[in-house]
C-alpha cells in the first residue's frame, strides 16, 4: 500500500512539473516565439520566428526550481559562440501561456542509440558527451545534436506531433539548418519495445531512415 501511494505521489510531481509554455517578444521589427518545455528535471527553451521562418536560438539543460525561478545547467547553448552562456537563469510570469494538450504517447527524453542495419540494430554509446536527443511534451517535439563537452551544437528542429495506432506525426515548426524545411509534414511508423522507440520513415530530406531511440535516464 504504502508503494502505491509513494508511486501516485511521485507521478503526480512529475506530470505537475511536465508543462510546454509559449509567449512572445518583439525585436527588430519580428514577432519572437520563446517555446518552453519543462518536464521533471530539465528545461529547454527556443526561439522562433513563424513568417518569415526564422530559427533563432535554443539551449537547455537540468534545472533547480524555486518559486517562479529556473536556474538551468545547460548542456547545449546553440548562441555558444556569442554569448559563452554555460548557465541560464528564466523567470516564470503570467504572460508564460501554458499549452493546452494534453500528455501523450511518448512523451520524455530519448537519446539516439542506434540504426537498423542488414545485420540487426547497430547501436552507440549513449553516455558519451556527442548526444542527439528527443524531448517530447503533451504533443510537442524537438530533436537537438550537441556535445556536453566541447558545447558544440550540431541543429535541432521542432514543432508539435501526434502518436496513435503505430503512426508517429511530426510537424515541423522550427528547423536550424533549413528554413525551408519548416510545414513539412513527416509521418512515420513506431512502436516502443523496452526501454527503446522504434522510429522509421523517410527523413526531411527523403531518405529511408530506422532510427532506435532509448529513454533518457540522467
Amino acid at each position: 500500500m504504502k508503494k502505491r501511494i509513494l508511486l501516485i505521489v511521485c507521478l503526480s510531481f512529475f506530470f505537475s512539473n511536465a508543462q510546454v509554455y509559449t509567449f512572445s517578444s518583439e525585436k527588430e521589427g519580428k514577432t519572437i516565439t520563446h517555446r518552453i518545455m519543462i518536464d521533471a528535471n530539465y528545461l529547454v527553451e527556443t526561439q522562433f520566428v513563424s513568417d518569415p521562418a526564422e530559427f533563432i536560438l535554443t539551449r537547455g539543460g537540468f534545472y533547480t526550481k524555486e518559486g517562479t525561478n529556473y536556474a538551468v545547467a545547460l548542456e547545449f547553448n546553440s548562441n555558444y559562440e556569442n554569448d559563452s552562456l554555460k548557465a541560464l537563469e528564466l523567470v516564470w510570469t503570467e504572460t508564460w501561456k501554458k499549452s493546452k494538450a494534453k500528455a501523450i504517447d511518448l512523451n520524455g527524453k530519448w537519446l539516439m542509440a542506434g540504426r537498423m542495419t542488414e545485420e540487426g540494430v547497430r547501436r552507440r554509446d549513449t553516455s558519451r558527451p556527442r548526444k542527439t536527443m528527443k524531448f517530447l511534451q503533451d504533443g510537442h517535439f524537438q530533436w537537438i545534436a550537441f556535445n556536453t563537452d566541447t558545447f558544440q551544437f550540431f541543429g535541432s528542429g521542432g514543432g508539435f506531433y501526434t502518436a496513435e495506432n503505430g503512426i508517429y506525426t511530426e510537424n515541423i515548426e522550427f528547423f536550424s539548418r533549413n528554413n525551408t524545411s519548416v510545414g513539412r509534414v513527416l509521418p512515420f511508423q513506431y512502436s516502443v519495445k523496452g526501454v527503446d522507440w522504434h522510429h522509421q520513415g523517410k527523413s526531411s530530406k527523403g531518405d529511408p531512415m530506422y532510427e532506435v531511440w532509448t529513454q533518457r535516464v540522467n
